[in-house]
């Protein structure tokens, strides 16, 4: 009885390695694309085929180099993007002078036919130039800010940003002020809400959007069969999957690129989302 006893601890200490290993070694390396098809009939039929790439949670310095993220570059622009869409948490640690213009240099290849936006993450916070890193990689800082995204000349469609709400003492609805204006100015009929945090959508009428893209939760980073994810960050402990259907509204959450806290994932591999609307 003892022998087994031995033999069944050896072997759980085996599988307990293994993990350590795979998620350390294996689970954080790669980049997959989840493709989605989006159909809404309030796209304007001009739209149809419209592709947006969704990245998130880069977290840029600590897990994630330079050599990653000119692979993240490369990855994306092999999609053609028309939208590029970022939603929080580039940064995870200080970087220095020369780490920053690295970013920006790479950030700036990005390549997106009607427009490249981006919101800020409550891990971007703590650094005062963030805004400069994204505003010089040409990407439009959407912080509680809204936008027309036109093609052809034509009806456009609305994207509305959420800055992050983690340390924010204003409260979400606030937030969509600029977007409730532009509704009263334009005739657009799609409307694309970005935020970081997706619990927030509780706070706000999210049915007044039609797609929802968001970050933060890394789907949980640490994932078990069954169980699911380990940890979940506050923000996104009721919403953290891949997508939600509510109504006629979808929101979808990335999984990420880089790696919070620890440099670890299982069975939740670094992504991007690439999304193929239609009407």
């Amino acid at each position: 009885m003892k022998t087994i006893l031995i033999a069944i601890g050896i072997a759980l200490l085996v599988i307990f390695i293994s993990f350590l290993l795979y998620s350390r070694f294996i689970g954080t390396k790669g980049l997959f694309v989840k493709e989605y098809q989006v159909k809404s009939e309030n796209l304007p039929s001009h739209f149809t085929g419209l592709k947006i790439v969704h990245f998130s949670d880069l977290h840029y310095g600590k897990f994630l180099n330079e050599n990653k993220i000119a692979k993240v570059v490369t990855k994306i622009n092999q999609l053609n993007p028309d939208v590029i869409v970022f939603t929080g948490d580039l940064i995870e640690d200080d970087l220095e002078k020369e780490e920053q213009e690295h970013l920006i240099s790479k950030l700036s290849q990005l390549e997106a036919k009607l427009g490249k936006y981006a919101i800020s993450g409550n891990h971007d916070l703590e650094y005062q130039y963030f805004t400069e890193i994204i505003e010089k990689s040409g990407f439009i800082l959407l912080d509680d800010k809204t936008e027309l995204i036109y093609q052809q000349e034509k009806k456009p469609i609305i994207i509305h940003g959420m800055s992050s709400n983690l340390e924010d003492q204003d409260p979400p609805k606030i937030k969509l002020n600029s977007f409730y204006d532009f509704l009263e100015e334009t005739e657009s009929t799609y409307k694309i809400l970005i935020l970081h945090e997706p619990d927030y959508i509780a706070d706000f009428n999210h049915p007044d959007f039609d797609l929802i893209l968001a970050g933060h939760s890394h789907r949980g980073q640490v994932r078990l069969p069954i169980i699911g994810p380990i940890f979940l960050p506050k923000g996104a402990q009721e919403y953290y999957d891949e997508h939600y259907q509510f109504g006629n509204t979808e929101m979808f959450v990335s999984s990420g690129i880089g790696n919070s806290i620890i440099n670890f994932r299982l069975f939740n591999r670094p992504s991007i989302n690439f999304y193929r609307l239609t009407n």
